[in-house]
């Protein structure tokens, strides 16, 4: 288990996979990362988003039994959870886990569901950071789909990252451009999520998200007029971010 070691000898570790897997393809990092005896117990973490249906792919194709977490925030488009039961049953998924934020925790905090429009970290905390560290403390390691291209605070993303004190986070798709998920989801034949066509290239919680012009970044709709660009799932030199970031990822 990886939670044994000290954080130092963990972010040797990472340092070494990385240089390890520098010219590695995506499907090579992750099959490499789905290895128990090397990583310990591995899950996937899904938003269903734009582009999820790349790497859930990926994962079908070495092993559908890999747990794959959902985060139901309760405050999702409708369109996301048809198109995540949609995904599940194409792929055969065969342990997805439905996490949702603490109910005993929304009513404390949230009654009225609308902490987002007076703080949205909290929002973020209460009903994805929280939920999502209960749902992976089971866990030694976690995939994400997150890409270099995805903004400047990703612009320097590895594959391998150390997430938190104990655990490490694998980006398969770390260096894929946009040209190249898109291609591979043509060659492929993936449905594409609903709202991509309606002008949404990210997509997270429908309060919160907003339709992108042609020339704006692919996020811009996140959190539009804020400067928050994460939603604080994510760790930045071994700390949670729930606010605005500036420079890049480690």
């Amino acid at each position: 288990m990886l939670h044994k070691i000290s954080y130092s000898a963990l972010s040797e570790h990472v340092a070494a996979l990385n240089a390890q897997h520098f010219n590695s393809a995506a499907m090579a990092v992750l099959e490499h990362s789905l290895d128990n005896g090397i990583f310990g117990n591995t899950a996937l973490v899904s938003s269903f988003g734009a582009e999820s249906v790349v790497l859930l792919h990926l994962v079908s194709l070495i092993d559908r039994s890999v747990p794959v977490l959902f985060l139901d925030t309760e405050m999702l488009f409708q369109e996301t959870l048809a198109y995540q039961v949609k995904i599940a049953e194409m792929f055969k998924l065969t342990d997805v886990r439905i996490i949702r934020p603490d109910h005993q925790r929304l009513i404390d905090v949230d009654p009225d569901n609308t902490l987002h429009q007076r703080n949205h970290d909290a929002c973020c905390v209460v009903r994805k950071t929280e939920p999502l560290e209960h749902a992976l403390a089971s866990f030694d390691t976690w995939v994400s789909g997150r890409k270099r291209f995805q903004g400047k605070t990703r612009s320097a993303l590895d594959f391998f990252e150390t997430d938190g004190e104990a655990r490490i986070k694998v980006n398969p798709l770390a260096h894929w451009p946009p040209q190249h998920i898109r291609q591979y989801m043509k060659a492929n034949h993936l449905p594409r999520h609903p709202l991509v066509a309606k002008g949404y290239p990210s997509i997270g919680c429908a309060p919160c998200t907003t339709r992108v012009a042609d020339n704006e970044d692919p996020r811009a709709g996140r959190w539009r007029g804020h400067e928050k660009v994460e939603c604080g799932i994510h760790f930045i030199n071994g700390k949670p971010v729930h606010g605005a970031l500036h420079g890049g990822a480690p």
